[in-house]
C-alpha cells in the first residue's frame, strides 16, 4: 500500500489547528486526520493530543486476528484519548473548552475499519465507485438527516460549522465505527471540511479515481481549495490499495 499525507493552513487561518499522519506497521496503515478547536490556540493543541496517541500506540505494533479486535480497539483507544482530551482541558485554562474532530481508517489487506467523530470525513473509491462513508456529526446535517433541510441548503447554511460531537468536550462521547471489505482499485481519503467545504463529492471523486500519482492528487486538491477561498485549514491523507496484487485485495 501506498500513501501520502498533507496539512495547510490555508489563506486565511493565522495558524494550523488541523493535525494528523499516517504510520504503518505490521499489522497495516493507520491513517488521521484531526480538526481542532476552541480556545485561545487550544485547538491545535487538541488535534496535534489525538495525533500524537494514536502514532504512540500504533507504533508499540499491536496486532489483530479480526475485524472485530480491531474495531473494539479503535472504540477503546478513542474513549481514553477523549479522557484526556477533556481532563487537560479541565486543568489547563487556556484549554478550556477544545476538543477536536477525529477520522481513523485502519488499513490492512483484507480489511478497513474507519472511525469517526465531528464533520472530517472519509471517502472510499474502489471498483463499486465513490462513497463517502461517515456521515458528519453536526447540526446541519441532524436537520437534513430530519428532512427539515435539504442537502442543497444544508450546503450554505450559517451554523454549518456547528458539531454535535467531538472528542474532548465532554466526558462522555459516541464513536461512530463500520469496517468494510477491501475491494479492487481501492483508495482511501480522508480530509478535514477545509477540502469537503470547498470541493464538490463529483470532484473529489474525479482526482481520487485518477491515475495520478496520490501525492500529486493531495496536492492538486489544497490548491483547488485555496483556490476557492483557502478561509479554513486544509488536511488530505490518502491510502492507494493499487499497488497491492488483486488477489491480496480480496478478503
Amino acid at each position: 500500500m501506498d500513501f501520502t499525507f498533507r496539512t495547510d493552513v490555508g489563506k486565511s487561518r493565522p495558524h494550523n489547528e488541523d493535525s494528523g499522519g499516517v504510520f504503518k506497521n505490521e499489522t497495516g496503515i493507520l491513517a488521521i486526520v484531526a480538526d481542532g478547536m476552541g480556545g485561545h490556540r487550544a485547538g491545535d493543541v487538541a488535534s496535534s493530543m489525538a495525533t500524537d496517541y494514536f502514532r504512540s500506540i500504533w507504533e508499540k505494533n499491536t496486532t489483530f486476528s479480526s475485524a472485530a479486535e480491531v474495531e473494539n480497539w479503535v472504540h477503546e483507544q478513542c474513549m481514553q484519548l477523549n479522557e484526556r482530551l477533556y481532563q487537560h482541558a479541565q486543568t489547563y485554562e487556556d484549554c478550556q473548552g477544545m476538543g477536536t474532530t477525529l477520522v481513523i481508517a485502519v488499513c490492512t489487506e483484507e480489511f478497513v475499519t474507519i472511525a469517526h467523530i465531528g464533520d472530517s470525513r472519509a471517502y472510499i473509491s474502489n471498483q463499486l465507485g465513490f462513497q463517502q462513508k461517515t456521515a458528519d456529526h453536526s447540526l446541519v446535517q441532524e436537520l437534513v438527516r430530519k428532512g427539515q433541510l435539504t442537502e442543497e441548503e444544508a450546503e450554505d447554511h450559517p451554523r454549518k460549522n456547528v458539531l454535535l460531537r467531538a472528542l474532548g468536550t465532554e466526558e462522555e462521547i459516541e464513536i461512530d465505527v463500520v469496517t468494510l471489505q477491501v475491494e479492487e482499485q481501492q483508495r482511501i481519503l480522508l480530509c478535514s471540511d477545509g477540502l469537503s467545504n470547498k470541493v464538490t463529492q463529483e470532484e473529489l471523486r474525479a482526482h481520487v479515481q485518477s491515475d495520478e500519482p496520490i501525492e500529486e492528487i493531495a496536492k492538486r486538491l489544497i490548491a483547488i481549495a485555496n483556490e476557492r477561498g483557502g478561509e479554513d485549514n486544509i488536511t488530505v491523507a490518502l491510502v492507494d490499495y493499487r499497488s497491492l496484487p488483486v488477489e491480496e485485495n480480496e478478503a
